[in-house]
């Protein structure tokens, strides 16, 4: 069916906009006058020549599911049917990915789905956390208030994931950038220099000659050394997809220094949230671990998870078992077994995930404090090395002169 364009104005006399999938323009203008919207302008929209060209269209953003969350649960505590709900989101939605995906869902449960079930055909967007989460609202007759705490739940972590990306962007690009005016630096300045310096006549500094053999082996080798950092960069992912080196480089991960802390704090906050929203939505407790430990994204926290979950199945409290595994900060593991004998572990789970935001923002706020230092003794030990270095002969020679 054909696609139109909208324009019309409500009872305040607001003009809205929209679009929808319809037989004809009075099937439109019907619909219209149902929502109680007068309609001013319909036409046709027109086709898309690329919109069958799947790589040219925009993808599907966190912040689209988000936004689709807080309006859907918006609906529904109004009152509306899902299906319903499902279209006005699909006129109304912008991203042509999104728009389709919409009208997919929406005709699956048309066709007698639930609207888990219909989700579950979008893993990428729509994974098992939502997907079971919705189901429990679905079957409690709350899933109003299941996609409010989806879209909680989401916004907080999309905040931890920025915090993280945020705290190993500087020294990444720090340096990279210093890598690039060293490699610039011992290939084209440096060979400037040397030229002059064959002029002298006299033996050069030791400094100076380290610096010219390193310029040397860098126009010598340069391509070599690129080729072998992508073969390495290949050879280590195809290594990471691999189940013991996937175990090996998250275990090694969470002992690093610095780093390892800050992840290992990301993963504690990550895991009691998520198993908090599930608890505090009706799923399951070994269903949940289930899915949280599918969800850790490291296969140590992982294991950890699976073990727990393997112990509360033979009748064990959740705290030991993680206690057990050594991972989990030992704090963690006595606030969790104070909520489960107290009989609010939902509750303690979101305690614990608010301090370890708290605990990530301070964790990377010294982080920060810790590079910047580094890093600019690193660029003048290096850089400003090898200016020194290149001067040492002009100075030597100064000096002879006088």
């Amino acid at each position: 069916m054909p696609v139109y364009l909208w324009t019309g104005k409500n009872r305040k006399g607001e003009t809205q906009k929209g679009e929808m999938e319809a037989a004809n323009e009075n099937a439109v203008r019907n619909h219209l006058t149902r929502l109680k919207i007068t309609p001013v302008r319909i036409k046709k929209k027109p086709k898309d020549l690329l919109e069958n060209v799947s790589f040219l269209q925009p993808g599907v953003k966190q912040n689209d599911v988000i936004l689709f969350c807080r309006q859907f649960s918006t609906m529904i505590d109004a009152g509306l049917p899902i299906i319903q709900c499902l279209d006005i989101l699909h006129s109304q939605q912008e991203n042509p990915t999104f728009k389709k995906m919409l009208k997919s869902i929406k005709e699956n449960v048309e066709s007698g789905s639930t609207l888990a079930e219909a989700l579950k055909a979008y893993p990428k967007h729509f994974d098992d956390l939502f997907v079971n989460m919705v189901h429990a609202g679905e079957m409690g007759g709350i899933l109003d208030t299941i996609l409010r705490r989806l879209s909680a739940y989401m916004e907080k972590a999309a905040n931890l994931k920025r915090k993280v990306k945020g705290a190993m962007t500087y020294p990444i690009v720090t340096l990279l950038i210093a890598i690039v005016v060293l490699a610039v630096i011992l290939i084209f300045v440096i060979p400037v220099f040397q030229e002059m310096f064959a002029d002298f006549g006299s033996e050069l500094p030791v400094p100076t000659q380290i610096v010219v053999a390193m310029s040397e082996f860098a126009k010598a080798n340069a391509l070599y050394v690129f080729i072998a950092l992508i073969l390495f960069g290949f050879a280590f992912r195809h290594f990471y997809r691999t189940e013991k080196g996937r175990v090996f480089v998250d275990r090694t991960v969470l002992r690093l220094p610095v780093f390892g802390d800050l992840l290992r704090k990301v993963a504690v906050a990550k895991f009691t949230r998520t198993l908090g929203t599930m608890l505090s939505s009706g799923v399951a407790i070994l269903e949940a671990l289930d899915i949280v430990g599918k969800t850790a994204g490291n296969k140590t926290i992982e294991a950890a998870l699976y073990k727990t979950r393997s112990g509360i199945s033979e009748g064990r409290t959740m705290a030991d078992p993680l206690a057990e595994s050594g991972v989990f900060p030992s704090m963690v593991c006595q606030m969790i077994s104070v909520g489960e004998a107290t009989g609010a572990l939902d509750a303690m789970l979101g305690k614990i995930a608010d301090f370890y935001d708290e605990e990530v923002d301070q964790a990377v706020e010294n982080l920060t404090a810790l590079i910047e230092p580094f890093m600019l003794v690193f660029l003048g030990v290096t850089i400003g090395g090898l200016v020194v270095a290149m001067y040492l002969p002009i100075f030597k020679m100064a000096g002879a002169i006088q």
